[in-house]
């Protein structure tokens, strides 16, 4: 187990040695969030919200490439202001998460660990929206490479209309037995609002 850990660190440091010179001057914020819009409207009003914020400081978006859902809201926010788009989707998702052919530049990869790793690369700091299991998966992972120092980005959780409230409360549990680093969880940034998000984030 310790040596696949390692292997993994290695793989992501890898990635971005090899990758860094994609990353343009401007800064690129990826968003992490599904291809559902979830039952309360206040969900696809802070993704649309948080594209506009992220088009209107002159930021590009890193996202999962889907034009439905909350992906497609905060993607199309940010093209609505003339604004980069970046999806990176894989194989097996171009037709299930119905990709985006309207943006910027759509990146299709083999895999959903090729998905991670690239997203990851070619963004500056990361935030998720309410979301499912793969947000959270893409969210942990990020916090976690953090955590063992293979990226030094920043990682936000916007808890829209209370979403994250009871993950929020988890996680103050795992900080307190002893699971996670205080510092660690404390480097997350927890806002409900986009403009003190990307505020945040420039701290």
């Amino acid at each position: 187990m310790q040596m696949l850990a390692h292997d993994c660190v290695a793989r992501y440091k890898h990635w971005t040695l090899v990758h860094s010179s994609i990353v343009r001057a401007m800064k690129r914020l990826c968003v992490f969030c599904g291809s559902s819009s979830g039952v309360r409207d206040a969900y696809d009003e802070t993704a649309r919200a948080l594209g506009h914020e992220i088009a209107r400081r002159r930021w590009g978006l890193v996202y999962g490439g889907g034009k439905i859902g909350a992906m497609g809201a905060v993607a199309d926010a940010v093209l609505d202001l003339g604004g980069e788009v970046i999806g990176v989707i894989p194989n097996h998702l171009v037709h299930r998460e119905f990709a985006h052919d309207g943006i910027t530049e759509l990146q299709v990869v083999d895999s959903m660990y090729e998905r991670k790793a690239r997203m990851t690369q070619l963004a500056n700091a990361f935030v998720a929206l309410p979301g499912g299991v793969g947000t959270l998966d893409e969210l942990f992972e990020v916090v976690a490479l953090a955590q063992l120092n293979v990226h030094g980005k920043r990682c936000g959780i916007l808890n829209v209309a209370g979403y994250y409230d009871h993950l929020l409360r988890f996680m103050e549990t795992a900080v307190r037995e002893g699971f996670v680093p205080a510092q660690s969880w404390e480097a997350v940034v927890v806002e409900s609002d986009p403009v003190r998000m990307l505020e945040a984030l420039l701290e």
